[in-house]
């Protein structure tokens, strides 16, 4: 499980996180969503190890994310936009990771997604003659590789064709046991398809955190996509009040 406790950040002047608070439960997806320049992307950041917090802690199962980092080696992170070295192969970025993660001899590699998105056809091609959708699905591939018990998805499916797109959901869907999904997206229909639960941030506070049916029902909304615009709707009002 990822928590989240009370975490602020500032960029200079600008406060992107505010006292933000939020559980991410194993055997579950969740959902982040929020306008741009939410605080989603710094959030994502910050428990990924990459931007450190001025106020609050990441706590994953029960214990502490420290700055030394060796909880990220549970982690399988799906980017929007991969930047990989261009001149590996598909083939060699993979045995690169393998080694970042202690060598194929430690590692219980999945190769199902690989196999399910036929990337294998791709993996002795260098990586800058291909296509950006079937970069996509190599980076999708990787997130899965290492059977990481925590996935975090940022709009994994941009880019993809259809018969990809639809793979990938139904892998995030499966909802491995031990594992906890964590997946932004401005797609909400794609977001309902998957996700148990919602976390709405706003101007870089939690505005909700709890299950899809439980927004839904505050709401009063039979779709993630309208009971989110409602959100944003109420809460603008609310400022302005």
């Amino acid at each position: 499980m990822i928590e989240v406790l009370g975490v602020s950040k500032s960029f200079g002047s600008v406060r992107v996180l505010s006292d933000v608070s939020a559980s991410f439960q194993t055997g579950r997806v969740t959902a982040l969503v929020g306008p741009n320049a939410a605080g989603k992307t710094t959030l994502i950041k910050t428990i990924l190890g990459l931007v450190r917090p001025d106020a609050g802690e990441i706590r994953i199962d029960g214990e502490p994310a420290d700055a030394a980092g060796a909880y990220r080696a549970r982690i399988g992170y799906m980017s929007q936009i991969a930047r990989y070295p261009e001149t590996l192969t598909g083939g060699e970025l993979a045995e690169f990771l393998t080694d970042l993660r202690g060598g194929v001899g430690r590692v219980a590699l999945d190769e199902t997604l690989m196999d399910r998105l036929r990337v294998r056809e791709f993996l002795d091609k260098p990586l800058r003659t291909l296509s950006g959708g079937t970069r996509q699905k190599i980076n999708a591939a990787a997130a899965f590789l290492f059977r990481p018990s925590i996935l975090i998805l940022d709009e994994p499916t941009a880019g993809l064709d259809p018969l990809s797109s639809t793979l990938l959901k139904d892998a995030i869907a499966e909802r491995e046991v031990g594992r906890t999904v964590l997946v932004t997206s401005h797609v909400m229909s794609e977001l309902e398809q998957v996700a148990d639960d919602v976390v709405f941030l706003l101007e870089g506070r939690v505005r909700f955190a709890g299950s899809m049916a439980a927004l839904k029902e505050e709401t009063r909304q039979a779709t993630l996509e309208r009971a989110v615009a409602h959100m944003m709707i109420r809460q603008t009002g609310e400022a302005a009040a």
